[in-house]
C-alpha cells in the first residue's frame, strides 16, 4: 500500500477552466491532491509514468480523473480510449468534462468507457457545486479497487 497522498488528475488545457476548477477544488476541502495537466499527451505520460514522468510512482494512480474531452495533441476520447483499455488503468473512474452537450459525443464518451459525462454550463456557481459535488463523490462515497 502506498503512503502518498490521494490524488485527483485534472487534464484540462484551458487556463482560465484550470483556475476555475482548482479554486472550486481548494474552496470544496477535498482530501486529495489536485495534480494537473495541459493535454491527452500530458495525460497518457503520467498515467502510465512515461516521458517526463518516468520515475513517477506508478503504484499511486489517481482516485479520479477529470478529463478535457476537446484538447490538442491527444484529445481526450483517445485518452479515455487508452485508459478503459490497459488492464492497469481502466478501473481508474473518468468523469468527461466538455462544452459539447451534442448527442454523438455523449454516445462516443460512454462507448469509450466514460464513468460520467458532464457538460461544462454558463453558470459558474451551477458549476462549481457540480463539482465540488463530483470531488465529493468520488473521493468520499465511491469505492474502487486497488490498483
Amino acid at each position: 500500500m502506498s503512503n502518498e497522498a490521494v490524488e485527483i488528475l485534472l487534464v484540462e488545457d484551458s487556463p482560465d477552466d484550470v483556475a476555475f476548477l482548482v479554486r472550486t477544488f481548494n474552496k470544496a476541502n477535498l482530501t486529495a491532491r489536485l495534480h494537473v495537466v495541459a493535454d491527452g499527451k500530458e495525460a497518457l505520460d503520467y498515467i502510465f509514468c512515461t516521458g517526463d514522468y518516468a520515475t513517477r510512482n506508478n503504484g499511486n494512480q489517481p482516485k479520479v480523473i477529470f478529463l478535457d474531452m476537446k484538447m490538442p495533441k491527444v484529445g481526450g476520447l483517445e485518452v479515455l480510449r487508452r485508459l478503459k483499455s490497459d488492464p492497469t488503468t481502466q478501473s481508474i473512474p473518468v468523469v468527461a468534462l466538455s462544452s459539447s452537450n451534442e448527442e454523438r459525443d455523449l454516445i462516443e464518451s460512454y462507448r469509450y468507457g466514460v464513468n460520467s459525462y458532464i457538460v461544462k454550463p454558463m453558470d459558474f456557481d451551477q458549476f462549481a457545486k457540480t463539482i465540488r459535488s463530483m470531488g465529493q463523490y468520488w473521493l468520499e462515497l465511491n469505492q474502487t479497487p486497488k490498483l
